[in-house]
């Protein structure tokens, strides 16, 4: 089941977080410079302005969280950004990716396009994104906490663009 989250999921979104990146990221990223992002990032208090800002969807197994999708809003172009889809390790394959990023694109319906940006190493990642139809755009060197990644960004096209 795919719903919108509430306050009482922050405590799941964090764990969902912490277990997803360290599964990850364990041989790209060093485990200090997770633990801070994790901390800063997926703190109550960002959690509560992240569902304030954003939109943010729950993947449920049994009433249980095992995953979750933030996406932006459609902003004055027709661009929204997922900025965070994670699925807890062990239901990974299991189609919730799938079923979180179709309500995403329902919820978006009116929108362009669809932007994500991810570590250009996550492997999996990059073909979860890549199967469902997101294109390469661009490959780039950026600072992550201090930390020099390679980070790939792609798009979805979400209605076809017109050239005009």
């Amino acid at each position: 089941m795919i719903r919108h989250m509430t306050t009482k999921d922050c405590v799941h979104v964090q764990h969902i977080a912490r277990k997803t990146w360290n599964a990850t990221y364990q041989d790209i990223i060093p485990e200090e410079i997770q633990k801070q992002f994790i901390d800063r990032f997926y703190s109550h208090a960002m959690m509560e302005k992240r569902m304030e800002k954003t939109n943010v969807l729950i993947a449920e197994m049994q009433g249980l969280p095992i995953g979750f999708a933030s996406f932006t809003r459609k902003d004055e172009d027709g661009d929204s950004e997922l900025t965070a889809m994670y699925i807890l390790p062990e239901y990974q394959q299991a189609g919730y990716g799938e079923k979180l990023f179709k309500s995403t694109l329902t919820m978006l319906q009116d929108a362009q396009q669809l932007f994500v940006y991810v570590d250009a190493r996550n492997a999996i990642g990059r073909a979860f994104y890549e199967k469902q139809g997101f294109e390469l755009l661009d490959v780039f060197e950026e600072d992550f906490q201090g930390l020099p990644v390679l980070t790939a960004q792609y798009v979805y096209y979400i209605q076809t663009p017109v050239l005009v």
